[in-house]
């Protein structure tokens, strides 16, 4: 098992050096000099290069490289080009709406998925069991954005049931803000609830198949009885690996909804970073962002080896 760790470790660990390096080496390559967006096209030369200078910009690459390296090894995310802050005191300030929503959304996802997964198994190859994987499929190619627009469109605009975007913050109450995230969780939650039923409905019906399913029946179970009980606990491994995988696309996923929302989240302040060609928040946060992905992956990895030894042999 330690061996097993080991391995996953290492690679957790060269994944996040490689990460690191496409990050900086494509915003470098990006077009536009942060100390003019900053001081706009009209500034003086000597003003820009001073600025430049400020900022570190004029250092070579890898120099810089290595600093950020160093500082985020140390928690220090540096200093935004554009905010003059800390970066790691924007984070701390939008973190509190992106992972709220991702765990509202994941809530979502597994609630509407497994009870899904589950009744598409117990109907295999009926009506019900075709409908139900013909909607995952449009959902799977649904995307979300699109999907928000709509119920914005329909509870927002039409039923004027909740509010279309915006997000009044924790200070203002529980249910206030937790309105203001109903609709983002909902576009989220849906298509990778789509996936998860899917993958429910799989392991299940792999599962119905063994002896013990039957041994079960035989000593007088209900259907219902025998696939709550047995089925469907044990269809759980492959389940939870693909919850643990979909809480990391979740967090990255909120780049684009918290856009279509307005949500004040990590997502809208690399979008907005972007588009001020503020590069230290860019860079920070999507690296944060990556290595959200990659530790819970690895957290997911060791769990799903724990569940079933046998992974232990064959990796």
């Amino acid at each position: 098992m330690l061996i097993y760790i080991a391995r996953r470790f290492i690679a957790l660990f060269l994944t996040l050096v490689v990460a690191s390096a496409v990050i900086f080496t494509v915003l470098e390559i990006l077009p536009g000099d942060p100390a003019e967006v900053i001081l706009g096209t009209q500034a003086r030369p000597d003003t820009l290069a001073a600025l430049r200078t400020k900022l570190g910009l004029n250092e070579p690459a890898p120099v810089r490289y290595a600093e950020w390296i160093g500082g985020m090894v140390h928690g220090d995310l540096g200093t935004s080009y554009t905010y003059s802050v800390p970066v790691s005191e924007l984070v701390g300030q939008r973190i509190w709406v992106s992972i709220p929503l991702a765990v509202l959304a994941l809530l979502l996802s597994t609630l509407i998925a497994i009870p899904v997964g589950v009744i598409a198994a117990t109907n295999r190859n009926k009506p019900l069991d075709f409908g139900i994987m013909g909607l995952s499929q449009f959902g799977i190619a649904l995307p979300n954005f699109w999907f928000g627009l709509l119920l914005v469109y329909v509870f927002a605009t039409g039923l004027r049931w909740l509010p279309s975007g915006g997000f009044p913050g924790w200070s203002a109450g529980i249910w206030p803000a937790f309105r203001a995230l109903i609709l983002p969780a909902v576009a989220l939650a849906l298509p990778q609830a789509a996936i998860l039923a899917r993958v429910t409905r799989s392991a299940l019906l792999d599962v119905l198949g063994e002896d013990y399913i039957r041994t079960a029946r035989a000593k007088g179970l209900t259907q219902r009885a025998t696939i709550w009980r047995h089925g469907v606990r044990n269809a759980l491994i492959p389940v939870l690996t693909i919850l643990g995988l979909q809480f990391s696309f979740l967090i990255a996923g909120t780049v684009i909804i918290e856009n279509v929302f307005y949500l004040p989240g990590l997502g809208r302040l690399v979008f907005q970073a972007i588009a001020q060609r503020d590069l230290m928040v860019v860079k920070s946060v999507v690296l944060l962002i990556v290595a959200a992905v990659v530790v819970i992956t690895f957290l997911v990895d060791i769990a799903y080896a724990i569940a079933d030894p046998r992974l232990k042999v064959r990796r």
